[in-house]
């Protein structure tokens, strides 16, 4: 590689980084960060009104659309998955859908971070392929927004334990 073209790629990576600027000051790019609690709405304007679609929506959609996946034990990190299943304990009582979902959401575009546990035995990258397949799929076919990407972190495997063991554990053994 000629120095020429280290300063080609320099110029080129630092008009990209102003045009994702620009783009994010126009409101086209990804714009806002969304972690469960509530944010602008996503809005469509078209000639005859406007939709708005709430990022909690979008990470909803995403964290039913991950859940569907065989392999797919659950969702969320350490903290947010206790509590998840103390609340199932509960009746009426269930995690909630986008739990383990952030989402970074502009007006035509979303990027989607996922935490799951997967179960034992089965392919942490098949698993993860095919959820990436169905969260782009659902969100973009019911929102309408280009989904960028889907980063997923496997946080633990779910082995499933023998009714022994339990009765073990149980015991204090």
């Amino acid at each position: 590689m000629t120095s020429s073209s280290v300063g080609q790629g320099t110029t080129q990576s630092n008009q990209a980084d102003t045009s994702r600027s620009d783009e994010r000051q126009r409101g086209g790019g990804i714009a806002q960060k969304m972690s469960g609690a509530s944010s602008a709405p996503v809005a469509f304007e078209t000639g005859q009104g406007s939709t708005r679609i709430a990022p909690e929506v979008v990470a909803k959609i995403a964290g039913l659309a991950a859940r569907d996946i065989p392999g797919v034990h659950s969702m969320g990190s350490g903290v947010a998955r206790r509590i998840g299943q103390l609340r199932e304990l509960f009746p009426g009582g269930s995690q909630a859908a986008s739990q383990g979902v952030s989402v970074d959401v502009g007006e035509r575009q979303a990027a989607i971070d996922l935490n799951l546990v997967t179960e034992y035995g089965q392919s942490i990258v098949d698993i993860t392929e095919a959820v990436r397949r169905s969260v782009t799929g659902q969100v973009e076919g019911m929102t309408g927004l280009k989904v960028t990407e889907v980063n997923i972190q496997v946080d633990d495997i779910h082995v499933e334990s023998s009714p022994d063991s339990q009765q073990q554990q149980s015991r204090g053994q």
